[in-house]
This record gives structure tokens, C-alpha cells and sequence, in this order.
């Protein structure tokens, strides 16, 4: 049986083009042809079955055959909001395996010990695609642009809101125990390879986030924020 070939195409169901990325990889790579079946994803929860009615240059065209709504695995909207680390290649890791697991969005912090104050975003949207892809995930993670600590912690204040550090001297819950409660909207906080400041940590604490270990074991960012959105996934599923 030959595998189903998956494509990104936001608004699939109103258009009959793919991508020029996505055609690029169909006619060249795939070597797709008139009459061959594929998969598209819209990244907004729904597969569509097609094929191809055209082709022509490094343009492709579909019709679709079959529209496939998806069930969300899991409940309520997953953010994980992270300071990126040095070496760039870890976040990319990390935006890969948290699309496989599945969650939502992606938020990018500049923090007062942050050692990579910029990050091409562009670059992230391309693995997470490719990773949505690969996992056959329905929803595209939404990932944003870098924002500076104090004001992310001021734009965010509903929902379920957490912030994961090491400081003895802030009191901490552990986050999976204070998940076990289904909810709609979770954000989760995780500072930079120096953690955050205790001065972030404790304005974060006064505009409503709650304190909270992920563990016993001290994590890497990286490790620390797939771990945060591997608690998320399994506590609302």
C-alpha cells in the first residue's frame, strides 16, 4: 500500500493550487502526476482527500475528493511561552517534538538572563509544518514573534497561567498535580538557560501565574519546555 502524501495548504477548501513549496516538493520530489491522490491539511483542523487535476511549469493543481473534519486529541488551548537558548538548533528541536505531541502555540520571551535576543521566526514556522506534517497533526501551532517578559505577563491574564523556575525562596506546586483539572486556555512559563529572575518570577506571581516545579530533576530550557507541554497534553486529553 503506498503511502498518503500530506501537504499544507491553509484554505484548501477554497483553493485548487498547491503552495509553490508544497508543489515544488510534489512535482520534483514526489514526481506526482494527473490522476494521483493525495492529502491536504489546512492547519485549522480539517484533512482534505485530492488529486491532482493539473499540472503545469512548478504549478500543481487539485480537485478535492473528500473533505475529513479532525477530533482535537485534547482539550483546551496549550501555550507554551519560552526564552530561546543560545544555541538555536535546541528550540528548533523542542518547536519540532512539541508539534508532535501536539499543542497550540509557541510564544518566544526576552528575558533579563536571555543569551539569544533574536530568533528568525520563519525558520520555526518551516519545522513545525514539516513536524504537522510528519505526526499527521490536524491544528498548526501558531508561533509568535519575540516578546519582552514584562509585557508578554501583561498581555496574558486569563486562562490557566504558570511559570516553572528554581528558586527555593518563591513557594512551588508541581505543575502536573495542579493540571489534573481540565480547562480551556494553559500557559506555561520557561525561563532561559540562567532561569528567570527572581524579579520576573515574583511580577509574574502578582499578575495571577502560579509558581510550579516539573519535577524533581533539574532540565534544560529545552527539555523543560517539551516536558511542560508533554503535562499540558497528557492532563487534557
Amino acid at each position: 500500500m503506498k503511502e498518503e502524501r500530506y501537504f499544507y495548504v491553509p484554505k484548501a477548501s477554497t483553493l485548487s493550487e498547491l503552495p509553490e513549496e508544497e508543489a515544488t516538493h510534489a512535482l520534483r520530489v514526489l514526481r506526482l502526476k494527473e490522476g494521483d491522490e493525495m492529502m491536504l491539511m489546512d492547519g485549522a483542523g480539517t484533512f482534505f482527500r485530492a488529486a491532482v487535476s493539473m499540472t503545469s511549469g512548478k504549478h500543481c493543481f487539485y480537485h478535492i475528493l473528500e473533505t475529513l473534519p479532525q477530533l482535537r486529541t485534547w482539550q483546551g488551548h496549550l501555550h507554551l511561552a519560552i526564552a530561546p537558548t543560545k544555541m538555536m538548533e535546541r528550540i528548533e528541536w523542542l518547536a519540532e517534538k512539541a508539534t508532535e505531541v501536539g499543542f497550540d502555540e509557541l510564544s518566544l520571551l526576552d528575558c533579563r538572563f536571555s543569551e539569544r535576543r533574536v530568533v528568525k521566526t520563519p525558520r520555526l514556522e518551516k519545522i513545525v509544518i514539516s513536524a504537522m506534517k510528519q505526526s499527521r497533526k490536524a491544528w498548526k501551532p501558531v508561533v509568535n514573534e519575540m516578546l519582552d517578559f514584562k509585557s508578554f505577563i501583561a498581555q496574558h491574564s486569563t486562562g490557566r497561567r504558570f511559570i516553572a523556575h528554581c528558586y527555593n525562596e518563591v513557594p512551588r506546586v508541581n505543575l502536573f498535580d495542579h493540571l489534573k483539572d481540565k480547562a480551556t486556555d494553559t500557559l506555561v512559563l520557561i525561563g532561559p538557560e540562567g532561569d528567570f529572575s527572581i524579579d520576573e518570577v515574583r511580577m509574574a506571581v502578582e499578575a495571577g501565574f502560579v509558581s510550579v516545579d516539573l519535577g524533581k530533576s533539574r532540565l534544560r530550557t529545552e527539555t523543560a519546555g517539551l516536558a511542560a507541554v508533554m503535562m499540558m497534553q497528557l492532563s487534557q486529553q
